[in-house]
């Protein structure tokens, strides 16, 4: 796991060099992770519906679910865990939280973005009558900025050292 992680960093770092004084390397780092994670979401929902799923519906203990739907599902499955482990590993390394908490807290968010993406869709494009794919688009930058700051405040949230009880503290004389 070290190896690869080591590898995955000095990749993203070496296209980092011409953009560093523009963004900052734990952002550029989250972009490269998150984007990639997005893409191959992306690739797994195509192959999924187109493939495995054929364009046909299942049926799950007499529950008919949408080939679109599973799809997304089976997407989910695979990209969710994924985009923890570049988040815990790769993006916000110095966080000291323990691993049960980080992946509560990104689940949470998950959900959360999950919620959020779909009552902005139904409102770009069944409210505003906007474009979907535009919509789309837009939304996902809009959360990705959103799922950075929780994430970064948050989800891996890096507490300050503690003081040591052996500082001597001033007093009065």
């Amino acid at each position: 796991m070290q190896k690869s992680r080591e590898h995955i960093l000095r990749f993203i770092d070496f296209f980092h060099r011409p953009f560093a004084a523009w963004i900052d390397q734990q952002t550029f780092r989250y972009l490269a992770c998150g984007g990639s994670n997005q893409l191959f979401n992306i690739f797994i929902y195509w192959f999924s519906f187109n493939f495995l799923l054929q364009k046909s519906d299942i049926v799950i203990a007499g529950l008919i679910i949408t080939a679109p739907v599973m799809a997304y599902i089976i997407a989910s499955a695979i990209t969710i865990p994924l985009g923890f482990m570049f988040s815990k590993y790769i993006v916000f390394q110095e966080s000291k939280l323990r691993g049960r908490i980080q992946l509560f807290r990104y689940a949470v968010l998950t959900g959360i973005c999950f919620l959020l993406n779909y009552l902005l869709i139904k409102l770009f494009v069944d409210t505003w009558n906007f474009y979907p794919t535009i919509s789309q688009t837009t939304i996902i930058i809009l959360l990705a900025v959103f799922s950075y700051v929780v994430q970064r405040f948050f989800t891996f949230k890096v507490t300050p050292e503690t003081i040591s009880e052996e500082v001597p503290l001033t007093s009065k004389s």
